[in-house]
């Protein structure tokens, strides 16, 4: 179901009669003006409501809402807002109030009109059924589950069952495209450009992906044998993942223009000095490539001594959002069937089992199953960013 606009979707979900109503919802589709409209019209009633979010800084967005909503009730003396508690109360018996997930124990001894689930599907199922859930037993409350899809998790089940018609449940579907706001509607076309079919189809179309690796068609895309050097005239680039004795160091060399990986050097227990050498030669063998490579920890220190040696070196700070902004980019290369790499089967494994997984803050983090390791990975992401950005140092800097 697409809603032509917000106003009309606050109505329907709020007449419905199911007690348990379920919305999966694309980003920036509204959520906040939904879930401040609900519970402070409950308020308003003299009704208990209470809004969850899996940690209290999810609700800060929510929280402005409300208490811009009930200065002027405030400043009569109608309404009481305590800022530290994130506390709602009415002279009339109304009660709102925000609570976190990863503190989920504290509503146990409430009861409410309403509870509303914010980003519900990055909120703990068993934790929602133990402690939320008995708080409508009393008043024989409503629920309302908002969230963007995780997966097919325990709030895909939810939203299924009223897709289903179970009793006491009706679900919807909210791409973010179904917001009035032209901003927000040339946002989501220019996600759609950007972002892999995965990513955007989860984070902005509301659809429930199942989880999984991340990377397509890597065993078909994976047929090259190494070269021993570069062509002539031939443009090259290198990611660096570095690595001593638990993870190992990785240079991974692309051709900017075939967009070809064409060489692969991994080493375990290797002295920093040792890697410094044998990645100079490599650049050198592939026409003073330039070389992207992680400062994190000890990759500061050997790219400059890097440099020391006269070789172009762009680093690379690895954050949650970086990491995540250069795979994502990979993914798109594969999906576009941009990218043709070795026949390494230890890259290809590495790439098979490469997760995301979508945190509490809105973030994704992307990493190798436990037990796995990521080197590869990651080397071929920092060449593939020279690659992708058309061998232009501005451009990379700008990117990460």
């Amino acid at each position: 179901m697409e809603f032509p606009s917000l106003r009309h979707d606050q109505a329907t979900i709020a007449a419905n009669p199911a007690k348990i109503k379920v919305l999966a919802m694309g980003r920036r589709w509204g959520k906040t003006i939904l879930g401040g409209w609900v519970t402070m019209n409950v308020l308003r009633l003299g009704g208990r409501a209470a809004w969850v979010v899996p940690e209290y800084k999810n609700g800060r967005a929510l929280w402005r809402y409300a208490a811009s909503a009930c200065a002027a009730l405030a400043q009569a003396g109608i309404y009481q807002i305590s800022k530290t508690d994130r506390v709602i109360t009415s002279n009339n018996g109304g009660f709102f109030a925000m609570y976190s997930a990863d503190n989920i124990d504290a509503i146990r001894s409430e009861a409410f009109n309403l509870v509303v689930g914010d980003e519900a599907a990055r909120i703990d199922g068993d934790g929602w059924n133990d402690a939320v859930r008995p708080t409508l037993a009393d008043a024989d409350g409503d629920e309302i589950l908002i969230s963007t899809p995780k997966g097919l998790n325990w709030f895909y089940k939810e939203w299924l069952m009223g897709q289903n018609k179970q009793n006491g449940y009706a679900s919807w579907t909210a791409p973010t495209k179904a917001n009035p706001n032209p901003m927000i509607r040339n946002a989501y076309e220019l996600a759609r450009v950007r972002l892999p079919e995965r990513t955007f189809s989860q984070e902005w179309d509301a659809m429930f992906i199942e989880g999984g690796t991340i990377f397509r068609r890597v065993r078909d895309v994976s047929t090259l044998k190494p070269l021993e050097k570069g062509a002539d005239g031939g443009q090259y680039v290198i990611g660096v993942d570095w690595g001593r004795s638990n993870d190992a160091t990785v240079f991974s060399v692309m051709d900017v223009k075939s967009k070809c990986q064409v060489y692969m050097d991994r080493m375990t227990d290797t002295d920093y000095a040792t890697q410094r050498l044998r990645l100079a030669a490599l650049s050198e063998k592939f026409n003073k490539a330039l070389i992207i490579a992680e400062s994190n920890s000890m990759g500061q220190p050997n790219i400059e001594a890097l440099q020391g040696m006269g070789l172009y070196v762009q680093p690379f700070t690895t954050t949650n959002a970086t990491k995540a902004n250069i795979i994502q980019a990979l993914e798109l290369a594969f999906e576009r069937g941009e990218i043709t790499l070795l026949d390494n089967e230890l890259q290809i494994m590495e790439l098979m089992s490469y997760q995301s997984e979508k945190l509490p803050s809105g973030l994704v983090r992307y990493s190798s199953p436990d037990g796995l390791h990521d080197d590869t990975v990651m080397a071929l992401a920092l060449a593939w960013l020279g690659c992708d950005m058309k061998y232009d140092p501005e451009k990379i800097v700008d990117f990460i």
